[in-house]
């Protein structure tokens, strides 16, 4: 396979070849006309060195006439020296003397780069992806200050983002992604600024870590929320016990408060379940005999209640 450089060089040779040969309607009518013209001359003065002279003439002349679009700037050297920038629109050029290097898209670019098998600070592999959305704001130095600026821009991103993974622990790097972005942002504009380039923005697309590490870090999550469970159970059991005490405080010297709560208890017990309820002796004591007869007659009323024959007298 073809090296990194090879590749490089053959896209610089086709874009250069394709920014050469660029085919416009004024070419195709100064060459049509050239040749017309040779013919009609040649048939009038029966000369057909008046053919080879126009369409000579033709193809010398077809080299001339140039055409920018809107967003583009062409880079016009002649005799190798850089004498400006041509377009948009149509332009003309000395055939021969002067070139177009190249032109320059001053439109929004986006790059995608990604960083494969970077280790963070903390030794972790990762491989992240991300785009670019850049523009060049200055077609000279795009042109004159790096060879290939499209392709340094790339190469800037990628070096960047390799450099600041390494400086970044993995929960920094799924936590805080605005404050990377703006991090490396701010690296690579600073990079390609003397390129005549200017970074809008950076967006991480995907970080993706290892299956092995994705697992343990869902066991670590989940011990964590049963950790925080636990704590939140012993918090209410502390509270909860922290209102007993007071409440058997307010109850201390308050009998009658204390015997309006047990029937309340009993009452709802008796409501909920609808049968017989075990109820401590010592309670029974506290209750008093008026608390007996009272549960007596809420447990007849509540079988009277399920079954209504209970009530009726035996004949």
């Amino acid at each position: 396979m073809p090296g990194m450089d090879e590749v490089l060089a053959a896209r610089r040779a086709a874009r250069a070849s394709r920014s050469q040969s660029r085919a416009n309607v004024v070419s195709v009518f100064i060459l049509v006309v050239s040749f017309l013209s040779g013919i009609l001359l040649t048939g009038a003065t029966q000369n057909p060195a008046w053919l080879a002279i126009f369409v000579l003439g033709g193809i010398f002349f077809s080299q001339s006439p140039k055409i920018a679009k809107q967003w583009e700037r062409a880079v016009v050297l002649r005799l190798g020296k850089y004498t400006g920038l041509r377009g948009p629109g149509l332009f003309w050029i000395t055939p021969f003397v002067e070139t177009i290097s190249i032109y320059i898209d001053q439109r929004v670019i986006t790059t995608s780069f990604a960083a494969e098998e970077t280790l963070t600070s903390d030794t972790v592999p990762v491989n992240v992806d991300a785009v670019l959305f850049w523009m060049v704001h200055d077609s000279e130095k795009a042109a004159l200050e790096v060879q290939d600026y499209t392709q340094a821009v790339s190469w800037a991103a990628q070096t960047g983002l390799r450099d600041i993974i390494g400086r970044t622990s993995l929960s920094e790097l799924l936590r805080g992604r605005e404050r990377i972005e703006a991090e490396l942002q701010a690296l690579i504009d600073q990079r390609s600024n003397p390129w005549g380039v200017t970074v809008q923005s950076v967006e991480m697309r995907d970080i993706v870590i290892p299956t092995s590490l994705q697992d343990a870090m869902s066991r670590e999550a989940q011990a964590s929320r049963e950790k925080s469970a636990r704590i939140i159970l012993g918090q209410a059991e502390v509270e909860i016990a922290h209102l007993f005490f007071e409440a058997a405080k307010s109850y201390e010297n308050n009998p009658t408060a204390l015997h309006l709560r047990a029937m309340n208890i009993l009452y709802e017990g008796l409501k909920e379940k609808g049968a017989l309820m075990v109820v401590p002796s010592n309670v029974v004591e506290s209750m008093g005999l008026g608390g007996m007869m009272g549960a007596a007659a809420l447990r007849q009323q509540t079988l009277i209640d399920a079954n209504p024959k209970i009530a009726s007298p035996a004949v």
